[in-house]
């Protein structure tokens, strides 16, 4: 595969126009999304294990200092119950890190369900001969796909891929938007 791929030209077809050409565009998105998708929850996995070590350990530590409260004096109670309260308070903030992280499972459903209706949509241009040999088809296929993107980030990709951007720029372009847009807002809501 080349450093550059060809860019659609569905919108403006001219004699080089090529169905295939638009099929690989096509596939190249959904295997973008696919790897950006994976990335992500590689990542969301290895946050919960590291989550989940440190509230076992504090669970840990709240058992012992609950275990030592009958065998100390007053003012050592005092102490392990403030112990005990920081250790609580840090365990809340773990968990409610893990359920951010627990997202991942609902964005990359949603990931997937876009690939899988755009590869959908995509099966069912290329298997009508009148739509597979007509760019106005894939015009409005590509269109359809687009404006299905609620991650503007990976509306971005789609367009790049379109330009004729390969699947690792597609992915270089994705995590620059994506981690751009995680620096001021999450787009992942609660489920």
């Amino acid at each position: 595969m080349s450093d550059q791929m060809q860019s659609s030209n569905a919108h403006n077809p001219d004699l080089d126009w090529s169905q295939v050409r638009e099929t690989i565009n096509m596939l190249t998105l959904a295997v973008a999304q696919i790897e950006s998708s994976m990335k992500e929850s590689e990542d969301a996995v290895s946050s919960l294990t590291e989550t989940f070590t440190r509230v076992a350990s504090k669970l840990n530590n709240l058992a012992e200092s609950g275990k030592s409260l009958n065998d100390i004096n007053a003012e050592e109670q005092a102490s392990v119950i403030s112990t005990i309260k920081d250790e609580s308070n840090d365990i809340n903030t773990e968990v409610s890190s893990a359920i951010v992280a627990f997202q991942f499972y609902d964005r990359l459903s949603q990931r997937l369900e876009h690939v899988k209706r755009n590869l959908l949509s995509l099966s069912g241009v290329i298997s009508t001969p009148e739509q597979l040999y007509n760019p106005a088809a894939w015009k409005k296929l590509q269109t359809e796909i687009t404006s299905n993107h609620s991650v503007e980030a990976e509306r971005i990709m789609f367009e790049h891929i379109l330009k004729g951007a390969t699947i690792e720029q597609a992915l270089e372009i994705y995590r620059h938007h994506f981690d751009k847009k995680t620096e001021t807002e999450s787009d992942i809501e609660l489920f």
